[in-house]
């Protein structure tokens, strides 16, 4: 690949986007919470084993699942723990209308400083990010990006 760094970057600290695929639990790369531009991808056979996996993890910060079917959408959005939820989205951003909503060990404290947590600290947050875009059921290719107002 041999990314290079942004123009005015290079003696810097950079980090090119990463992809590590064939992740099992024991790997460091999985017991570690990474913050950087990467993507850990574990692969499970079933929905059940999907959301066992995520619950059992230490972490709670997000997690996000692909899917057509609302079902399992509905199922898994109910049924992980993880403060935020992207469905056929990214993990939304912590930005303060998505109010930083991490769970177990990808939180310190009681209580979050974004957004209702602040005042409402008594209150589990969850967030839930879903796009059920028409294109889907064509069998075209779901969108990975962020979608932006005004659709540019």
């Amino acid at each position: 690949r041999n990314p290079t760094p942004p123009e005015g970057c290079e003696g810097g600290n950079w980090l090119a986007p990463t992809v590590i695929t064939g992740v099992r639990p024991d790997m460091k790369c999985y017991t570690e919470e990474i913050f950087g531009p990467v993507l850990v991808v574990v692969s499970v056979d079933t929905l059940d084993e999907a959301i066992e996996l995520i619950n059992n993890n230490q972490y709670g910060n997000g997690t996000a699942i692909f899917t057509r079917s609302g079902p399992c959408a509905r199922k898994f959005q109910h049924e992980v723990d993880a403060g935020q939820v992207g469905i056929n989205v990214p993990i939304p951003v912590p930005l303060p209308m998505f109010s930083f909503t991490g769970s177990r060990g990808s939180i310190r404290g009681d209580i979050n400083f974004y957004g209702k947590q602040a005042i409402q600290f008594y209150t589990y947050w969850k967030t839930i990010t879903s796009n059920w875009n028409p294109e889907f059921e064509t069998g075209n290719k779901a969108f990975t990006a962020m979608p932006v107002l005004g659709g540019k």
